[in-house]
Parts: C-alpha cells; structure tokens; sequence
C-alpha cells in the first residue's frame, strides 16, 4: 500500500518537473534506473534517499506524503514570497486568490 502511494507520488511529482527516471537517479547520486525501479516498485528508498528525493523536488517530506497538494514546490515558492510582502499586498493577494477560487467553484458546478 505505502510502496504503491510512494511510487505513485514520486512518478506524478517527476512528470510536473518533466525529468527523466533515469535524470533524476543520476541527479541524485543513485545509478541511472534507481528511480525507475521505485516507480516499478520493485524497490523502496532509504530514509537518506528519500531526503534526497525531497531535496531534489525542493519540498519537505511532509509535502511528499501530502497527497492534496498536487504541486507542493510551487506552493512553498508562493508561500516564501508570501512572507516578503507587507499588509496592504498580502490584502491584494488573499482577494485575487479568493476570487480565483470562488471561479473554480462556480466553474466546477
């Protein structure tokens, strides 16, 4: 079950940065079919590989196991630029991303 969400979530974070298994295992200091052998769960990462694994998508580990963020990177982007900005644009910005997400809403219906 953990190596099947594991898997899953590793493939689906990879195709968001459009980089190869083989890139990726390369990348990250494993020999070049590492990551395709996860994703074929025909092997399941160390804690150190997976740190590396988090390193190499830019996210926490929490991140990767949360499976409701579908682009965990770009929201920590988003969240640190949050943090430069004063009251008056971060007003700005929580009512462009509220009108956004009644759209999607309304869209969804």
């Amino acid at each position: 079950m953990y190596e099947d969400f594991f898997a899953d979530r590793m493939a689906s974070l990879r195709m968001k940065r459009s980089v190869s298994a083989r890139e990726m295992s390369l990348t990250i200091g494993q020999n070049e079919s590492y990551i395709n052998r996860i994703e074929n769960r025909q092997t399941f990462p160390s804690m150190q590989a997976f740190f590396y694994i988090c390193e190499y998508f830019q996210i926490t580990p929490k991140d990767f196991f949360d499976s409701e963020n579908p682009n965990p990177a770009k929201i920590n982007d988003i969240v640190n630029i949050l943090y430069t900005l004063d009251d008056d644009q971060l007003d700005i910005i929580f009512n462009v991303a509220n009108g956004l997400s009644h759209r999607k809403r309304e869209h969804i219906r």
